[in-house]
């Protein structure tokens, strides 16, 4: 039997695309003039009343809206921290002067071109949608895109793999996650991908190129 090497690599965003979330975290604090020690604390708090420990998880699914969530961390911010900000939306200054990552794009339009199907798979707040399209041309990129508040999973869920898998039309050994968030390369190992944790796009792309050219391996 033949063992076809990878044929579908889905790229996460954030982290991926863009720079490192800690740098976007760094550059929204310093431009709104949050603290970014007080702002991680009482996410975190916020983030335990939905039982979770996942940042995110409130608002890419979604349990909750981002304003409910935002409101919530803007009661916390005034009586545990005496910062008085009342956000509605990060979008605006989350993405404000956020760099795409055009050595990344470059190495996925290779991927393309070469007849690979190439896809984006992320946990993305519903509000954030627009802006994200702005920093990548998403038809000339990707062969699809599968985001976590439009199917109602997320990473590291093994459902979000079947799903992608599905959609690439390929099996799950043939698909390969590119995540800059190690959980969500290990849920994706676990339904049976294969996964690179992005470190950088020089890393990444050495890993990637091993096992997107990996010769096919036949067994009895």
């Amino acid at each position: 039997m033949s063992t076809s090497p990878v044929t579908a690599v889905w790229t996460d965003f954030g982290g991926v695309l863009t720079p490192p979330i800690a740098e976007t975290m760094r550059n929204f604090c310093q431009r709104t003039g949050i603290d970014a020690h007080a702002l991680l604390t009482v996410i975190g708090e916020v983030t335990e009343s939905f039982g979770t420990d996942d940042y995110m998880e409130p608002i890419d699914t979604p349990i909750v809206t981002e304003a409910e969530w935002l409101a919530r961390i803007g009661v916390l911010l005034r009586e545990r921290h005496g910062i008085d900000r009342r956000l509605t939306t990060l979008a605006d200054d989350w993405f404000k002067d956020r760099e795409t990552n055009h050595a990344w794009v470059e190495r996925l339009e290779g991927l393309r071109s070469r007849g690979l199907f190439v896809g984006m798979l992320s946990n993305m707040v519903p509000t954030w949608d627009a802006h994200w399209r702005r920093m990548v041309d998403v038809t000339a990129l990707f062969d699809d895109v599968v985001l976590s508040f439009e199917v109602g999973a997320r990473k590291p869920q093994a459902a979000m793999f079947e799903l992608a898998a599905r959609r690439a039309g390929v099996d799950p050994g043939r698909c390969l996650l590119v995540d800059d968030i190690e959980r969500n390369c290990e849920g994706a190992r676990a339904a049976g991908w294969h996964a690179v944790h992005f470190r950088d796009t020089d890393q990444a792309s050495a890993e990637l190129a091993r096992l997107v050219d990996a010769p096919a391996e036949v067994t009895p």
